[in-house]
């Protein structure tokens, strides 16, 4: 290994324009991912389905990486950086743009099929902006560049949790009736039946249930609790139940009340929708330097074949899949806990998600240093135990206590991605790197997966229980980091301690 010039430049003037169009791509796409996650609650509570029908949404957005990944690779070999940029936001524009119909036909399956399109979009963009960026420039600042580049994605992340959290919670009609039945307000309690409740028309009573229609089926209250002293989990269900009952008496009015929520759902992506098309025509616009292989590029089988037989590799994307699953699960379901668990109203949960972000990146400069002095397998390792301590006292300490556990593991997560990312394609050659970049991408496949399984184990067995899923990723993590220092790389070629 190289030891870095010093007097190289980061970004040449020549590539500085490229640099700076280029890098607000990585924003965008971060964007996207911290403003879908909030919305699998308010789908929830707008279309009055389980947790885990509404984690189709995340299902279809960490799928729609999947998908695209390696057909991004192939564009790119044949055609360029450039022409995958342009694809990429292209389909970013139309998933944002299906909000449009989506919120007007009051569809969950648009909105999922938009959360899918938007996916396809960004895997074009990760996958061609990655390694764009360190082609831009001498190859001993190569990772200094990407870094920087990469250090503009949480501001897309952070822009779209406080749009979230700030603008769209407040104005949530939901969230303002789940205010009303919180402080036992008549007129959203009337919506919870009681033996003593006048039941709409063609509704009856079995048992512990009202059967309001043939689909609608909710619990018959004893009595209407006395929220402010009962578990947070009551409210939650309640709210439910009292939607349930306004949609059976009230139809029109819940429609209403659907159509107003949808539109602000709507109009952020609406507004990232123009800004996506401004940076398409820019990109389309502008002269962005090409880079071309002169070499005969091998076959895809084989070299497909030649890097999966490299163990740190192969155990690289199973490990990234099970990091992807991890973080989604967590930035997603936090939500879930802080409202089921705690009892905190949408925004104020959310604000815990976005402190779990801000130490996420306060992280990261620690374990940028840390990995000066470490081996990158071994802190990987060692994040990956103190990620599975966290989510044990989440699992194990109900409450504020788990709530700021499960806060602590982003602070652990934060190393993980791109180290995951470096030590699996250690060792390999630009055109084996292309390739074996894309399979990465498409290990973020593992958070469409995670979020689904836990959604429905929210809906099964609760929230606390549904993060032994985050527990088992940890745990593979902790085995892929224990793998790299002591199987893959124990050599001092990976010694940080040493100079080469």
């Amino acid at each position: 290994m190289a030891s870095i010039n010093t007097s190289s430049t980061i970004v040449p003037r020549q590539f500085l324009a490229a640099f700076i169009l280029t890098t607000c791509c990585f924003s965008l796409w971060g964007f996207a991912n911290d403003y879908t996650n909030p919305l699998v609650k308010v789908y929830e509570q707008v279309f009055i389905i389980p947790t885990a029908q509404a984690a189709w949404l995340q299902f279809a957005f960490y799928f729609g990486y999947f998908c695209m990944a390696l057909p991004a690779a192939f564009f790119i070999r044949r055609f360029s950086y450039k022409g995958a940029i342009l694809v990429g936001l292209a389909l970013y524009a139309i998933g944002a743009l299906l909000a449009i119909p989506a919120s007007l036909a009051i569809s969950f399956p648009i909105f999922v099929l938009g959360s899918y399109i938007i996916p396809c979009g960004l895997a074009f963009l990760e996958t061609a902006c990655n390694p764009y960026i360190l082609a831009m420039g001498p190859r001993e600042t190569a990772t200094q560049r990407l870094n920087l580049a990469q250090a503009f994605n949480p501001i897309g992340s952070l822009t779209g949790m406080a749009i979230a959290t700030f603008i769209l919670a407040p104005q949530l009609e939901i969230n303002k009736f789940t205010e009303d039945l919180g402080k036992n307000d008549p007129s959203a309690t009337k919506f919870i039946f009681t033996p003593d409740s006048d039941l709409p028309e063609g509704a009856r009573i079995e048992g512990e249930n009202v059967i309001l229609s043939e689909d609608v089926i909710v619990p018959l209250y004893k009595e209407i609790p006395i929220f402010s002293k009962e578990l947070p989990g009551v409210l939650s269900s309640a709210t439910s139940d009292a939607l349930k009952g306004i949609n059976a008496t009230q139809p029109e009015e819940f429609k209403r009340l659907q159509a107003a929520d949808l539109a602000n759902v709507r109009t952020p992506y609406l507004v990232i929708a123009i800004i996506v098309i401004l940076f398409f025509l820019l990109f389309a616009f502008s002269k962005m330097p090409t880079f071309k292989n002169t070499e005969k590029e091998a076959p895809f089988l084989e070299i497909t074949l030649r890097i999966f037989r490299r163990g740190h590799f192969a155990g690289g994307v199973v490990a990234q899949a099970f990091y992807v699953g991890a973080q989604i699960m967590c930035w997603t379901y936090i939500i879930h806990y802080g409202m089921e668990e705690v009892g905190l109203s949408l925004a104020v949960a959310q604000n815990w998600n976005i402190a779990s972000m801000i130490l996420f990146l306060s992280s990261r400069f620690v374990c940028t240093w840390l990995l000066r002095i470490i081996n990158p397998g071994k802190l990987l390792m060692i994040f990956a135990l103190g990620g599975l301590g966290f989510v044990c006292g989440a699992i194990l300490i109900p409450g504020y206590p788990g709530l700021i556990c499960l806060v602590c593991v982003s602070g652990c997560m934060s190393l993980m991605f791109p180290t995951i990312y470096g030590i699996a394609l250690d060792g390999m050659e630009e055109e084996e790197a292309k390739l074996g970049s894309a399979f990465l991408i498409m290990a973020i496949v593992g958070g469409a997966v995670g979020a689904k399984i836990q959604g429905n184990l929210i809906t099964s067995q609760g929230v606390p229980v549904s993060f032994t899923l985050v527990a088992i990723c940890f745990m593979v993590i902790a085995g892929y980091g224990y793998l790299s220092f002591n199987q893959f790389h124990p050599n001092p070629h990976f010694d940080r301690g040493k100079k080469s």
